[in-house]
């Protein structure tokens, strides 16, 4: 370890050198696709427009030429509209060569001069003769001069032709040599970066891959539960110094997992004194207690009326709180098997389950002429006799504090991976910052004269929904009725075909 670089080090170096020697081969490639443009600018830009103007301009000289010819010999003036035209066409062939790539050796200046002379010379005098006389032969030393003085004009032309035709022929070469040269500086711009490449993989799976190889399998050692396997990696600082992080992470997870243990016993002996006090409070308890209630009973059948009213009055408390007391015990004892004592989970139809329930209720019902909408409900698993006691909860409350006419909705909607069932009353309501004391055990928000119960019935709920890998709650935002929402998670249809 000691005298070699780490691993950012060597990971800085060897960046800087491919982005320096990539820098280096982008910036030829770069300048080479310049010229490249230049070339082909000049090329198909410039000297080749500049050719088709030097050819317009010929045939724009060659017309007037034929135009002067065709007057002289007929006399009409038709003839000479190719005169005229090719003047026009002159000028703009003249200056769209020019503009493109200047006058390259005067040629353009000595046609325009030339040109001009003949017109005026032979031409312009010709076509007056020829109005004011008529046609007819040309004298021939008129002619010959004519002559000339034209085949001047066809000198130049074709000296300028010649040198676009060869500067065009350069320029095309200079294309090439640039295309050449483009093609090269890839060729071996990508072999440079491939051996590059594969230098610096080399270089990265030494220094980085095969010491983090090494430190995964160490770790996976210690995740399978060898928890006193030491890691000893050896590699660049940075993998040592996170090999030394797992160690210390290793041994804080044996120190936490020993505590844990001992908290285990510890949660292990107070579940065994939970069941021996479940086991007392249904055996034990409820048998004295009964015999209080029976005896108060009895005092109550004999002795009423025999005594004063407030020896009435204490017997009936002693009933009546005898009888509260057996009521707390059983919804305690109830409440407490609620996960701990557990059966075979099924596929149970809540909308069977509900009418089951609906059923048990149909007198209170009828008594209390509530109206109860049921919609679609899905299947679920879970314990059938845990969830019908949910339902049977939420039903009596709701016929418990009703309003005039009650009426109850129970409805499930699926969202994601999960059933939502909505059962809402339009009962008396719960003030909104109630919504989590109502789930509470023991939390009652009437005096026990107004409504009777022991005020468990919401915080079973909520126990056994969470038991069946759901949540309970109470919506808030609902101002008219009292709407709770419960979800229960989706069964796959394969299960619940196997089931």
């Amino acid at each position: 370890m000691r005298g070699r670089w780490p691993a950012k080090r060597l990971l800085v170096a060897t960046v800087a050198v491919l982005l320096l020697m990539t820098t280096a081969a982008v910036t030829l490639v770069v300048v080479s696709l310049g010229t490249l443009a230049d070339s082909r600018v000049r090329a198909i830009d410039q000297i080749e427009p500049a050719s088709r103007h030097a050819q317009d301009l010929t045939r724009a000289l060659l017309d007037q030429e034929t135009g002067v010819r065709g007057f002289a010999l007929t006399g009409q003036q038709d003839f000479l509209q190719p005169y005229f035209d090719g003047q026009k066409q002159q000028e703009a062939s003249t200056s769209g060569v020019r503009s493109l790539i200047g006058d390259s050796g005067g040629a353009l200046t000595r046609i325009t001069e030339y040109s001009a002379r003949w017109r005026a010379e032979y031409a312009e005098p010709a076509i007056e003769r020829i109005r004011s006389t008529g046609p007819g032969l040309v004298q021939a030393g008129d002619q010959d001069q004519a002559k000339v003085a034209f085949d001047r004009i066809r000198s130049e032309l074709t000296a300028l032709t010649e040198d676009l035709s060869r500067t065009s022929q350069q320029a095309k070469s200079d294309l090439d040599d640039s295309a050449q040269t483009v093609l090269l500086l890839s060729i071996v711009m990508g072999a440079f970066l491939v051996l590059l490449i594969g230098g610096v993989a080399l270089v990265l799976h030494r220094i980085l891959v095969t010491p983090l190889a090494q430190l995964a399998e160490e770790v996976r050692q210690v995740a399978s539960g060898e928890f006193h396997h030491e890691i000893d990696v050896r590699g660049p600082h940075e993998v040592v110094r996170l090999a030394t992080d797992v160690n210390g992470m290793r041994r804080r997870i044996v120190q936490e997992l020993s505590k844990l243990d001992e908290q285990s016993a510890e949660l292990q002996r107070s579940n065994a004194e939970l069941e021996q006090f479940a086991y007392v409070a249904s055996h034990d308890l409820q048998e004295p207690l009964r015999k209080v209630a029976s005896f108060c009973q009895l005092l109550q059948r004999r002795y009423g009326g025999q005594l004063d009213e407030r020896a009435d009055q204490y017997i009936e408390f002693a009933v009546d709180g005898a009888k509260r007391m057996q009521g707390l015990i059983n919804d305690l004892l109830a409440f407490s098997r609620v996960g701990r004592i557990t059966r075979e989970h099924t596929i149970v139809d809540t909308g069977v389950l509900v009418s089951q329930v609906l059923d048990s209720y149909s007198e209170r019902i009828e008594e209390t002429g509530a109206t109860i909408t049921v919609g679609e409900l899905p299947s679920v698993r879970g314990e059938a006799s845990l969830l019908s006691a949910v339902f049977q909860n939420l039903v009596s409350n709701a016929l418990k504090f009703r309003g005039e006419r009650p009426e109850i909705f129970i409805d499930a909607a699926r969202t994601d991976d999960y059933w939502t069932f909505t059962f809402r009353d339009n009962g008396i309501g719960i003030d909104s910052e109630y919504a989590e004391r109502i789930f509470v055990i023991f939390q009652r928000l009437h005096p026990k004269d107004a409504y009777p119960g022991t005020g468990i019935g919401l915080a079973m709920c909520r126990k056994i929904i969470e038991y069946h890998g759901g949540t309970i709650r109470l919506k808030t935002d609902d101002e008219h009725h009292t709407t709770f929402e419960f979800t229960l998670p989706v069964v796959e249809e394969t299960e619940e075909t196997d089931d």
